[in-house]
């Protein structure tokens, strides 16, 4: 190892390739540390937080890095117990900003400003609302209507627990004023299918409408050099979510947009865990991958992985939409508040939750969180059998 000091920071790296002031080892004291790699910035993140020793001996970023590493590495034990805390970030230098990383923000209540409030956008609102308490300082709401607006601040402003006020305040803003904050959240959409189009792929239907939109607010946000998080909710997120980056030239990192949609699959599998008994080891044991949509991937257990119920799981999950449209509604009420609300308010609260982030150059859903010192995306020891279908999933993805 090679390490390094730069201004009030510490540094370190495998490769002796950098000129920073060279010292003999980390002070015993340190409480942070930057992991420095080099990575191939068109399939790589600009900085991550490492959770595995493996981390630091990658030379690209790959779905591999979903899985345990069973290998043994030798490195220091300050090494192992910062890995431990989560507290080495690793800083690509690929990037020619990267030396903008060398922080750890704690977390700490945010603003969040929210684009478009129809169905989803509202409804996500009124989660933030009643849940923001500890996380989020304000919220920012904008609609090209104007009624809509003072209708929601009217309404927010008249939400409160009986003997505190406490909730985040919500005001309307203008669209020039939608990036001053910590989290965008991008709601906006041309149009849901009706219902009584349940022979489509609903999700796709929405993207070629849906891209046209989110491309403007991904130029805006790149023409004030956004240093947030943009948060797409629309439908389908992991190919909007592509779609800000592309966008954004290089101005967003790519860990700074997040697709809020697998909270709902992973809910939806929650329910039908509970209505059939061969699904119960769902809720301690399963998880949720890949997009919101068709190529979805649900793992009844990963400590018993079994291949055919878990297909089968997906397979209520991915169609449990369906069922709603049957009432005559449109299904989105469950995903503004699992996928939106609840995984934006953990997201803010450094949580483990379920939301699409960059990964080997596509944005893919997994269990993971935002912590001071980056990204964590949950490694597990997984089954072959599900890798395989995580691998199948991405292949589409890209």
């Amino acid at each position: 190892m090679f390490y390094y000091k730069y201004n009030d920071k510490y540094l370190f790296s495998i490769k002796d390739e950098y000129n920073f002031t060279k010292i003999n080892s980390i002070p015993n004291d340190c409480q942070e540390l930057y992991f420095l790699n080099c990575l191939n910035k068109e399939n790589s993140k600009r900085a991550f937080a490492v959770n595995h020793p493996s981390d630091l001996f990658i030379e690209e970023e790959s779905l591999d890095m979903l899985r345990e590493n069973e290998k043994s590495y030798d490195i220091p034990e300050k090494l192992i117990e910062l890995i431990d805390k989560r507290k080495i970030k690793a800083v690509n230098t690929a990037y020619n900003d990267y030396e903008n990383c060398f922080y750890m923000e704690e977390l700490k209540k945010r603003k969040v400003n929210i684009l478009a409030l129809g169905d989803v956008g509202s409804t996500l609102l009124i989660g933030l609302k009643l849940l923001g308490k500890n996380s989020i300082s304000s919220i920012g709401i904008y609609d090209r209507s104007m009624d809509k607006i003072k209708r929601w601040e009217y309404e927010m402003a008249q939400t409160s627990f009986p003997f505190d006020d406490l909730l985040p305040a919500v005001q309307g803003i203008k669209k020039e004023e939608l990036f001053d904050c910590d989290m965008f959240v991008f709601c906006a959409s041309k149009g849901v299918p009706p219902v009584g189009s349940e022979g489509l792929d609903v999700r796709m239907v929405q993207f070629k409408g849906n891209a046209e939109l989110i491309k403007e607010y991904a130029s805006m946000a790149a023409d004030c050099g956004f240093k947030g998080i943009f948060a797409v909710v629309s439908d389908p997120v992991d190919q909007l979510c592509a779609a800000v980056l592309n966008e954004s030239s290089g101005v967003l990192a790519p860990e700074q947009i997040k697709g809020y949609g697998l909270g709902v699959m992973n809910a939806r599998a929650l329910y039908y865990s509970k209505i059939f008994n061969k699904f119960s080891m769902y809720l301690q044991e399963g998880r949720a991958f890949g997009p919101h949509g068709k190529d979805l991937i649900i793992a009844n257990s990963i400590t018993d992985y079994d291949d055919e119920l878990s297909k089968e799981l997906t397979k209520y999950a991915v169609e449990a939409n369906l069922e709603v449209r049957k009432t005559g509604f449109k299904p989105y009420i469950a995903p503004a508040l699992s996928s939106g609300a609840i995984s934006i308010i953990y997201t803010l609260e450094g949580k483990y939750h379920y939301s699409s982030n960059y990964l080997a150059g596509v944005y893919m859903g997994a269990k993971n969180r935002n912590l001071p010192s980056g990204l964590d995306i949950e490694k597990i020891n997984m089954p072959d059998m599900l890798f395989e279908r995580i691998k199948n999933t991405y292949e589409k993805l890209k």
